[in-house]
């Protein structure tokens, strides 16, 4: 998909993603780094939206409102509820916070009352506990999931032979949605002159640690 390329693209632009030697939580020595967290100005995080409500548009998932998980879904949920309304669709969205809240409204929901199918916004989905509480949150609120939307699916295994991304789909029924994966990037290495001395490295990364089976 186009916006797929456009996103790495922006990613790689802005510092987001970056190639090097970086040890991520698993212990291995990955040639490259995501952190979402960096898309910290106006225009970039406005862009990085765009991003999510086109990757739901093209998706054929049903849902009726969005959710995002404290506290890097937080952002996510706002800014995506507002680029969809700019597109045509307005939809109710809702997030948690941490601790519960002893005074004024309370509780440990902000926003719109969970309700319907709801779809989980997060940045990535690295062990899965995130999409985990969210989907207890939901259910408990006597709403459905109705899958998770993520920035960038590593296509990695996890401690089996499942990524996380294919253990969330397989433990809850429900699918993932990423803006880019690997693939996508590994696609985007190859076409760029200027990254291109990064695709061997992370086609070797992609064969030791990537899932086989698939997605």
């Amino acid at each position: 998909m186009d916006f797929s390329r456009e996103f790495i693209a922006l990613a790689c632009g802005k510092g987001v993603l970056r190639f090097g030697s970086f040890v991520t939580k698993a212990g291995r020595n990955s040639p490259y780094f995501f952190n979402a967290g960096l898309f910290d100005d106006g225009a970039s995080f406005r862009e990085l939206c765009g991003f999510y409500a086109r990757a739901i548009q093209a998706s054929s998932v049903s849902f009726d409102m969005l959710f995002g998980p404290a506290y890097k879904g937080i952002p996510l949920v706002a800014g995506t509820a507002i680029r969809l309304a700019e597109d045509g669709r307005n939809l109710p969205f809702a997030f948690n916070r941490k601790e519960a809240k002893d005074h004024g409204e309370g509780g440990t929901l902000i926003g719109a009352p969970l309700a319907g199918r709801v779809l989980i916004l997060d940045d990535v989905i690295s062990a899965g506990t995130s999409v985990r509480e969210s989907v207890d949150i939901i259910r408990a609120a006597g709403a459905e999931p109705a899958g998770v939307v993520i920035a960038l699916d590593r296509m990695e295994r996890g401690k089996g032979e499942l990524s996380a991304v294919q253990e969330v789909r397989n433990n809850f029924g429900i699918p993932v949605v990423a803006v880019a994966t690997l693939e996508d990037l590994i696609a985007y290495l190859a076409d760029s002159p200027q990254l291109a001395a990064n695709l061997d490295a992370v086609m070797a990364y992609r064969e030791r640690y990537g899932t086989s089976t698939p997605r």
